[in-house]
């Protein structure tokens, strides 16, 4: 095996990321039983951390770069092994020294499109706030009770803007004094972080919060996961903390105050999948389940590999800018699962998860036989 870049320099690297725990693996294996990977083809997360263990990483391969960053391992290691972070680290190196395997050459254009305009979609940063045309959304105010940041997606993405659209029906319906930032607003940088480009994190993460902080930035609405995981948890690295809560958390909040009413009935067979970000990573199960049954009508069947074992979509981790190959997709994988429950609709909460299942309800040839659809569009149509 070749090693690309000194061994020491590897597990020096390693460690000042927060990987060191890889010295307590002690090779069971049991993370390679969970991993999804091993659901579509042969991956060993285990012998990622062995090798990393004495510098003998190869970074010119594409392993590195496979991890989804599901979480499903450190859930389940018994020793402790912060395999995510040793991941981040290794694929740090490759950023370095600009080694990116073809699957993975898109993240370049990714990295410059963030620096450019502030999204990974290659859009211009003055369209950022085009998907609101129409719907007289004010710019955001101090004073004002949240600020809603819809993220990249929502604001560029045709399928995904109807999501952003959705919310802002349903906090009008709720009587919300809410704003946006537009074309102050950044990407948050959470996945282009998990592909090890700390330097457009983090002059991603200083442009929101001095936009967050010069507008009088209190409370943060997002509709996205990776959105709520890093303002949450990754942007009090800088030294500032906004009170963050997620659409799903906040649907659940407006019916339980009864300033949201579900009055029609829905009458669909629903499933419900828990996006990574969203469950495993920050332990939210109960209230996008509680706001799917205040829905008269709405018959809610669960899945396998569901609440804290749910089956990743594929997405995270930067794996959304990726290749993946045909018959190596997880969302194919959960897609199946969903139709086998007898559902009707497959209802999430996170953008990159209705972009990969609806990619696959085209690759299976399911557009007539199931929906995909976010939890807000289900609110939406039932107030």
């Amino acid at each position: 095996m070749e090693t690309v870049a000194p061994y020491k320099e590897i597990i020096d690297i390693i460690k000042s990321n927060g990987g060191d725990t890889f010295k307590y693996c002690y090779q069971c294996g049991m993370c390679d039983t969970v991993c999804p990977w091993n659901r579509v083809r042969p991956f060993s997360m285990r012998r990622i951390i062995r090798e990393a263990t004495f510098g003998l990483t190869e970074i010119e391969s594409e392993d590195i770069w496979r991890c989804t960053t599901c979480g499903r391992c450190p859930q389940q290691c018994p020793r402790g092994v912060k395999q995510i972070e040793s991941g981040v680290a290794l694929r740090k190196i490759a950023t370095e020294y600009g080694v990116f395997p073809t699957p993975v050459k898109a993240v370049r254009t990714v990295s410059a499109s963030l620096v450019d305009e502030g999204n990974p979609l290659s859009e211009s940063r003055d369209k950022r706030a085009d998907w609101a045309e129409g719907l007289s959304v004010k710019t955001f105010e101090e004073g004002m009770e949240i600020l809603y940041f819809p993220g990249c997606y929502l604001s560029y993405d045709p399928r995904l803007k109807k999501v952003a659209r959705a919310t802002v029906n349903i906090l009008r319906k709720a009587g919300v004094d809410f704003g946006i930032l537009g074309t102050k607003e950044s990407c948050c940088g959470e996945s282009i972080r998990k592909t090890g480009d700390e330097d457009v994190f983090k002059r991603l993460a200083r442009e929101n919060i001095k936009a967050f902080i010069e507008s009088g930035v209190k409370k943060i609405l997002v509709s996205s996961p990776h959105c709520y995981h890093t303002f949450k948890n990754e942007y009090p690295e800088f030294m500032v903390n906004f009170e963050v809560i997620h659409i799903s958390q906040y649907l659940f909040q407006l019916i339980k105050e009864e300033r949201l009413k579900p009055v029609r009935d829905y009458g669909k067979k629903v499933t419900y999948h828990d996006p990574c970000y969203l469950g495993r990573h920050n332990n939210i199960y109960n209230e996008p389940r509680e706001v799917l049954k205040s829905a008269t009508g709405l018959e809610l069947n669960e899945m396998p590999d569901t609440g804290k074992f749910s089956l990743c979509c594929g997405g995270g981790g930067g794996r959304i800018w990726m290749e993946t190959k045909k018959g190596e997709r997880f969302c194919d994988l959960r897609l199946e699962q969903a139709m086998g429950v007898g559902a009707e609709v497959l209802v999430t909460a996170c953008p990159y998860c209705i972009a990969n299942f609806e990619d696959s309800r085209l690759t299976l040839d399911a557009v007539e036989k199931i929906e995909v659809k976010d939890i807000t569009e289900i609110i939406q149509e039932v107030i």
